[in-house]
């Protein structure tokens, strides 16, 4: 029975029995396959065919606004804009032409920083078929197709600040060097449009184009850019039968500019030879532009990190794209390495120290109130020395310390916080590496005690970072420190001031002997702009950047002022207007050491009112530092001025903020 139950328990037949059934599933399972491969390879197909169906729809949508846009009447854009906002005002340039003014003065133009464009001249392999390109506005093609190629070609020497062997990259010449510096985003373009109107053409307007990556001196030595725009000034002033000409220049333009003015009277060779009174003789009226006369905070958090406001949230939102090998190009480290040879951003670091600036408890901003209401419209009634404006906030700001490690140490009285002198550190084991090499900055050579010494210091203030800046990068700044210099002269007559690298800084030089000159302070006022910073260590790694921006340092209903890890004051968003107006509302005022001859100065602010509807594009009443160059009131007072007027004619100051009153708090010897 068992030998039985064994053979049944085999079951052969039940077992063929069940073959069917086992092919049925067999042929069920491979359906269920090819039907999911299909369904995969459908699925993916119509993705393929959503993307071509997108591509194909945007392409149509453009190709049929195109054809729209040509289509149309040339007044059908203005028609419906009008339709909507109501009857546009007429363009500066228009209105004065009606009112009878006609050029003058002949006019010219000084970009500043970023906005002119560069091309190429030579360059390496790598950049074949480039030839007299542009690298820098346009564009920026090359930028996307060859990125490290790009890198390399606008990087200068480490050593030297000018050309690296065998690249040439020189600045564009003509009014079409700076008018736009991308396809649609004008720089000069609108004023150069205006003027046009009342009969300037090229032969009476000159852009003072060089290349604003080197020092204001060597752009003399390679280019003998001081040179050229010494000789154009004297032509335009003797091909207009005498008549002086109408200084324009806009931010770094403006302290270029100011280097120009003692360059042109200093003996040779240092000098261009013009002697004591050539600025008298050949300029009329300087109209600074959003000037950073005495430096600004974001050029410390530029070569400090690499960042502003903007990058910094970039860089906590996704660090894995500007700080990692995505896609094998670590994106900060290399914008560092290439600015950091760029010696003109070192003109901007701030100037008059904690004199100026504040120190550790206090600062000429106090009471500054960030989350005030301000009028929308600017005025043409000059408004009062303190700006009208509210100046209660619970919170004591203490904007005077540029950098904190720290919210809690930005908030703290000095008394409270400890502090560990970094400058004797040992900086400890170095973190270069061969993968470094690509990108190299003076932190690969500073090791975790260096790092670390730099933050136990807590707080930095204007006096305080420029030795920060030669503890973190000696070779920057020895580089720098030939041609800038920061601080305040004790006595101007001191010939140690003849040297050119005191020539930017108006703390440390005289304005020329030209009493008949006016000197215009022009910036717009109502945005909030960078003043200090909240810093963190960041993670370890290769190739790191050690510092960076605390984006999640926030003020709350508190401190308004602390946003993102940033301290905010008033401004045109770039240049607080403690830079761009103390020279003009105190400094330079009346008969001081700094302005021996009493040349006249003026503060003309643009209140910032943003475009009601997009249709405005930039706006006519912007007050941002680029935006404020098609700003109408500020065209304005710029063609009244080239056409003859004099600065009380515009009505003397036009004031919004608390210049006068924060001028007043800075105790300096005039």
């Amino acid at each position: 029975m068992s030998i039985l139950r064994r053979r049944k328990g085999t079951e052969p037949k039940k077992t063929s029995d069940s073959e069917p059934e086992f092919e049925e599933f067999k042929d069920k399972n491979k359906e269920n396959n090819l039907g999911s491969r299909r369904l995969r390879r459908r699925r993916r197909w119509g993705c393929v065919d959503g993307c071509c169906w997108f591509i194909g729809c945007i392409c149509s949508i453009w190709w049929l606004l195109l054809f729209l846009y040509n289509a149309m009447p040339a007044s059908f854009p203005q028609y419906v804009t009008e339709a909507i906002t109501g009857p546009l005002p007429d363009p500066p340039g228009v209105k004065l032409a009606k009112e009878g003014l006609r050029a003058k003065h002949p006019v010219v133009f000084v970009p500043g920083i970023v906005t002119g464009g560069l091309e190429l001249w030579e360059g390496h392999q790598c950049a074949e078929g480039l030839f007299r390109k542009r690298l820098w506005g346009g564009t920026f093609g090359e930028l996307y197709k060859r990125p490290l190629c790009w890198v390399e070609h606008m990087s200068l020497d480490n050593e030297t600040g000018l050309d690296p062997s065998g690249i040439r990259i020189r600045p564009v010449s003509g009014l079409v060097a700076a008018d736009y510096f991308a396809p649609g985003y004008f720089v000069w373009a609108v004023l150069i449009a205006n003027l046009a109107r009342i009969g300037y053409e090229e032969k009476n307007m000159y852009m003072a184009a060089y290349d604003w990556r080197i020092s204001f001196q060597n752009t003399e030595v390679r280019d003998q850019t001081l040179s050229r725009i010494k000789s154009n000034i004297e032509l335009m002033v003797a091909s207009s039968g005498g008549k002086k000409v109408v200084i324009i220049p806009h931010s770094m333009g403006v302290l270029y500019f100011l280097h120009f003015m003692k360059w042109v009277e200093a003996p040779s060779p240092m000098g261009g030879g013009g002697g004591s009174d050539w600025c008298a003789k050949h300029i009329k009226a300087v109209m600074n532009i959003g000037g950073p006369f005495l430096g600004v905070p974001k050029a410390v958090s530029g070569l400090f990190s690499a960042e502003a406001k903007d990058i910094a949230a970039a860089r906590s939102m996704a660090p894995s794209f500007l700080e990692s090998e995505m896609f094998n190009f670590q994106t900060l480290q290399h914008v560092m390495r290439m600015t950091r040879t760029w010696d003109s951003t070192m003109s901007m670091i701030p100037k008059g120290g904690d004199t100026i600036w504040g120190g550790l408890d206090w600062s000429p901003e106090e009471g500054y109130e960030c989350n005030e209401k301000k009028p929308k419209n600017n005025s043409t009634q000059m408004a009062k020395s303190d700006g009208g404006r509210k100046s209660v906030n619970a919170t004591h700001v203490k904007y005077g310390r540029i950098i904190s490690f720290g919210k809690h140490v930005a908030d703290l009285h000095s008394s409270e916080i400890e502090r560990i002198d970094f400058r004797d550190a040992i900086k400890g084991k170095s973190h270069a590496n061969s993968t470094c090499r690509d990108v190299w900055t003076e932190y690969h050579d500073m090791g975790i005690g260096g790092v670390k010494a730099v933050a136990d210091y807590k707080a930095y203030t204007a006096g305080s970072v420029l030795d920060l800046l030669h503890f973190v990068a000696p070779k920057l700044m020895k580089r720098g420190s030939a041609h800038f210099s920061y601080g305040i002269a004790d006595d101007l007559n001191d010939k140690k001031y003849e040297h050119y690298k005191y020539w930017s800084n108006p703390l440390e030089t005289k304005l020329p002997n030209a009493p008949g000159m006016e000197i215009f302070s022009m910036y717009g006022v109502g945005i909030p702009t960078e003043r200090a910073y909240v810093y963190k260590l960041s993670p370890a790694g290769d190739c790191y950047i050690p510092f960076q921006i605390d984006s999640s340092a926030e003020g709350g209903n508190e401190s308004p002022c602390l946003k993102g890890g940033v301290f905010h004051t008033d401004g045109d968003e770039t240049v607080p207007i403690l830079s761009a107006g103390y020279m003009c509302a105190k400094g330079w005022r009346g008969k001081t050491r700094f302005n021996p001859s009493g040349i006249h100065t003026f503060i003309r602010e643009y209140n910032h009112a943003p475009p009601a509807t997009l249709l405005e594009g930039r706006g006519t009443q912007s007050g941002a530092h680029v935006d404020i160059m098609g700003n109408f009131a500020l065209i304005e007072d710029i063609i009244r001025i080239a056409a003859g007027a004099t600065g009380e004619d515009l009505g003397g100051d036009q004031v919004y903020s608390d210049i006068f009153k924060w001028s007043e708090r800075i105790k300096l010897k005039l």
